[in-house]
């Protein structure tokens, strides 16, 4: 399964995890060390969503969560609101 954001596109990125050991300076010891470096993956926070998409219809996405709070996506109303009654 991919783990891509529909909206702007955003994966999985690899880097890595570092361990280190000792004290540091600033605290009066003699400084950090590195004892180890191990690759690991930065997964995006993805949601799945219903959204409003261009054509006017509601769809389900896996969207980032930073999309979602950035105003990129509109998610779907969940019922029509509230109306009073016309009469002519």
């Amino acid at each position: 399964m991919a783990r891509v954001c529909q909206v702007c596109g955003k994966r999985s990125q690899v880097g890595n995890k570092i361990e280190t050991r000792g004290k540091a300076k600033y605290l009066g010891g003699v400084g950090t060390k590195i004892t180890g470096k191990t690759k690991r993956n930065f997964r995006p926070n993805l949601r799945s969503v219903k959204i409003t998409n261009a054509g006017g219809g509601n769809e389900y996405a896996k969207v980032c969560t930073r999309c979602l709070r950035g105003g990129a996506v509109r998610k779907a109303v969940k019922q029509k609101p509230f109306r009073l009654p016309t009469t002519v």
